[in-house]
């Protein structure tokens, strides 16, 4: 996502950086944290898996991050986007944050959650056996969720998981064995922001869990 001049970051944030096919195993603390109004960050084909709090987490005014084709597995707090619902003053109008062609291996919840980021695009992800929730937008959140593949998830995603709620746009997922979305409210069309494929969400799948993780690229 392109930076524009109304949410441009200082000058002293990190940016242009790329985190590619690395294995995280047993962190102290988050094993992947982007913050401080970061930007131009693009996470891919990793592996990561039980770490103390969690495996990639975005917050703190940090902006177009682009989090693809990374396996998750063996872990619960997985992908926290927006660390609190006090920190509306550093984090609106940031936070764009794309998720794409994600392994989210039996991962319980924050599959993203997510705050104040609008759009949230959540795009031909891989979902399996996350026996709390899928997608979780809350406060101010636009989560725009589509051509994903949910298989035996619980709630495959919601706008109000816990505190004030967020806002969900949802088409063209694949729901196999898996409960009922929760939707509703408006979001920002992602596609404002770039042009991008759609593989055919019955593809997902396969695709991904042959191409998610380290050495697939």
């Amino acid at each position: 996502m392109p930076v524009s001049a109304a949410t441009t970051p200082p000058a002293n944030a990190v940016h242009n950086v790329i985190i590619r096919n690395l294995v995280f195993r047993n962190a102290n603390d988050d094993s992947i944290n982007v913050q401080m109004f970061s930007h131009h960050v693009w996470i891919d084909h990793n592996d990561l898996s039980a770490g103390k709090d969690g495996l990639i987490d975005i917050k703190r005014g940090s902006s177009y991050v682009t989090v693809s084709w990374n396996h998750t597995h063996h872990h619960t707090k997985n992908m926290l986007l927006g660390h609190d619902d006090g920190n509306a003053a550093q984090d609106t109008g940031y936070l764009k944050v794309t998720y794409h062609h994600n392994f989210f291996d039996r991962t319980p919840q924050r599959n993203p959650r997510t705050r104040f980021g609008n759009p949230v695009h959540v795009f031909n992800n891989y979902y399996v056996a996350n026996s709390d929730t899928g997608v979780a937008c809350q406060n101010k959140s636009g989560c725009w969720v589509e051509g994903n593949y949910f298989e035996n998830v619980e709630e495959p995603m919601t706008n109000s998981y816990a505190g004030p709620k967020g806002s969900i746009v949802e088409r063209d997922n694949v729901y196999v064995n898996s409960g009922k979305p929760v939707v509703g409210g408006s979001v920002e069309d992602p596609r404002g922001y770039y042009a991008y494929a759609l593989d055919t969400p019955a593809n997902v799948k396969a695709l991904v869990t042959q191409g998610a993780g380290t050495g697939k690229i």
